[in-house]
């Protein structure tokens, strides 16, 4: 179901609690509501449609990569940015890194290890910071 955009920096300054196979709803929720703004939004945190749970989904492409618990393990290359954010008005500077390794659960739930560089590298970032109660 799509949802609507939280814009509360309340809530979206909370630290998000860990994703169990319970909370496939809001994993699939959040898929659906990227979708409807893929127009002006590549990726998107559980907590931007008012859930508390460290869920993310990045849009590569055809693909909407969902991840459950995501962690960045490994990070190199840092360079300077701004970015902007659906929940959010305007661009803020940030830092961010042109290679990194995350490990997270898929959409069912296994254990995964992947690799990014470049944009999609740095979308994963602006939303693992969602989950950690970081605004930009």
């Amino acid at each position: 179901m799509i949802q609507p955009i939280n814009k509360d920096t309340l809530i979206l300054s909370k630290k998000s609690t860990t994703a169990t196979p319970n909370d496939a709803q809001v994993g699939q929720d959040l898929v659906e509501t990227l979708q409807a703004n893929k127009e002006v939004c590549v990726g998107m945190a559980a907590n931007m449609i008012g859930v508390n749970k460290q869920i993310i989904v990045v849009q590569i492409g055809m693909i909407s990569l969902l991840m459950y618990n995501p962690t960045i393990i490994s990070k190199s290359q840092p360079y300077s940015t701004e970015e902007g954010c659906l929940s959010l008005s305007g661009e803020r500077k940030t830092t961010r890194f042109e290679k990194i390794e995350v490990s997270y659960l898929d959409s069912n739930f296994q254990p995964q290890k992947q690799s990014f560089q470049g944009f999609v590298a740095q979308i994963i970032q602006h939303e693992i910071d969602h989950c950690n109660g970081i605004i930009i």
